[in-house]
């Protein structure tokens, strides 16, 4: 048998990851601007809003709209701060690459390895997360049965190419965008004009009658922030996309340029019309406020319909992690920092090895479903919690260093700059740091901060095996100077 060849039946031939292709890294670029455009609003909504919100509406009351603010602050300046790189490079290893040649081999083969660890727990929660709204309709579902029926499908749409899940992720993003905007002019349409019963006690006074703003103190709502930026990961999932968007240089800053206002309306906006609707007190932890607040208002069949949304929400994020861990392991192997075998693409130029591998171990969230379906998913979203932070760390850092390098002249500058620049970089380096801190000071979250240790040992034996086999792959890097592509005139809209 061929070598570089693997057969896998309907899938078709592995291939090396030397054959041509469309894109420069032997992927198809099969992303268009529209995919791209709703992916990107598709990973600033997800379960971490849709189900995560109850609990910490329920811990932080109407300041949970704050916390979204000030947290989505940090995370435009992050999205700048990559979109900064993009344009510099484009490749779909991003944060990886981009900590190879800024931070240092092993800073790579970390930030790789740990982004594809945050995207197989967070697989788990949100694959918990749509078995949950499973039982909604059928309780007598077991969780874990929902759980792995969910992980088959996803399976198979990302095994078969590029096109196909980007055109699932954009009819997920679109029933998710066409629901919350649904939701958000109904929720108006209660406090304005008195609809349905619930029309009689909504009140924007809420957001500070019931016990005020911050009704358990502003230290109790502070330790929201890593369920807030639970809620926000996965925005970054545009720089994985580099390496098969088409026009890349055009449609990567125009997917950035879109997350203020994708912020403002859907989480604070959202938010806020929900809180105003119905008072913080009637939200409970493991229900979804938005499946909560519709059966309040009292909309026939209207929960049922949020429970639908929220649960293509899920299986979207899940979906994505699954094409991102693929991605990110072939990036890695193809560095020589991870196994050789998943630098092949099959016939239809996908890494179905990676993504293989990580549905493998994302199964085992189908076992913390059986073990403890009520706690899974806060289990899960802490840790993911902790990797991303790490992963948006590196973004933020390998900006700080890029910025040097160019105002030293060894690395070309790019034309999509980051407002504040390094400084802004920094701030929210700062605000990164605050919420280890604080995941550390819940008794819920602190658990997410014991497995670090562990994952930090086991990159550290995995980085000496690996330089021990192949040295070449943890050589220092030189800059790269690629010169920039100019954008064109509608490149960067006005916001």
């Amino acid at each position: 048998m061929n070598p570089d060849k693997v057969d896998l039946g309907p899938l078709g031939p592995l291939r090396d990851s030397g054959a041509a292709a469309d894109g420069g890294e032997g992927y198809a670029r099969g992303l268009g601007s529209r995919q791209i455009q709703m992916i990107a609003i598709g990973g600033a909504i997800g379960t971490g809003l849709f189900l995560g919100a109850g609990r910490a509406i329920h811990q932080a009351g109407p300041s949970l709209v704050l916390m979204y603010a000030v947290a989505g602050a940090a995370v435009f300046v992050i999205m700048r701060a990559l979109g900064e790189l993009l344009t510099y490079r484009p490749v779909s290893g991003s944060f990886a690459d981009y900590a190879r040649e800024f931070l240092g081999p092993f800073a790579g083969f970390a930030t790789g390895w740990t982004y594809w660890l945050m995207w197989i727990v967070t697989g788990m929660a949100e694959v918990t997360a749509a078995a949950t709204y499973i039982t909604y309709w059928w309780p007598s579902v077991p969780q874990w049965a929902s759980a792995l029926a969910f992980l088959v499908l996803l399976l198979a749409v990302n095994l078969i190419s590029v096109t196909l899940f980007g055109e699932i992720e954009f009819w997920f993003s679109m029933i998710k965008v066409t629901a919350i905007i649904g939701m958000i002019l109904i929720g108006v349409g209660v406090l304005t004009l008195g609809l349905s019963a619930a029309g009689h006690t909504a009140s924007v006074g809420h957001l500070w009658r019931d016990g005020g703003f911050f009704p358990h103190g502003v230290g109790r709502s502070l330790l929201t922030l890593q369920i807030v930026m639970f809620a926000y990961l996965a925005v970054e999932l545009v720089g994985v996309t580099a390496g098969e968007a088409r026009d890349p240089h055009r449609t990567l800053p125009r997917a950035i340029n879109t997350l203020p206002w994708r912020i403002v309306l859907f989480y604070v906006g959202a938010l806020a019309v929900i809180l105003s609707v119905v008072s913080w007190t009637h939200f409970r932890p493991g229900v979804s406020p938005f499946v909560a607040a519709f059966a309040e208002i009292g909309i026939p069949f209207g929960a049922g319909i949020v429970n639908f949304v929220v649960l293509s929400a899920a299986l979207s994020s899940c979906n994505s992690g699954m094409y991102s861990t693929g991605r990110m392991l072939r990036d890695l192997a193809a560095n020589g920092q991870g196994p050789r075998a998943f630098t092949r693409l099959t016939g239809r130029r996908t890494p179905a090895l990676g993504v293989l591998a990580s549905v493998l171990v994302m199964s085992i969230g189908v076992w913390l479903n059986y073990v403890d379906p009520a706690g899974a998913f806060t289990y899960i979203t802490a840790f993911a919690t902790v990797a991303g932070v790490w992963t948006w760390g590196v973004i933020l850092a390998c900006h700080i260093r890029y910025r040097a390098a160019v105002r030293a002249g060894r690395a070309a500058p790019a034309w999509f700059t980051a407002p504040g620049g390094a400084a802004a970089s920094w701030c929210a380096l700062a605000f990164l740091a605050l919420v280890v801190v604080l995941i550390g000071a819940d008794p819920d979250a602190r658990i997410s901060l014991y497995g670090a240790p562990v994952w930090c040992a086991a990159l550290l034996v995995g980085h000496a095996v690996l330089k021990r086999r192949n040295p070449a792959a943890f050589a220092r890097r030189p800059h790269l100077t690629p010169v920039p592509q100019p954008p064109e005139p509608t490149a960067d809209p006005v916001l």
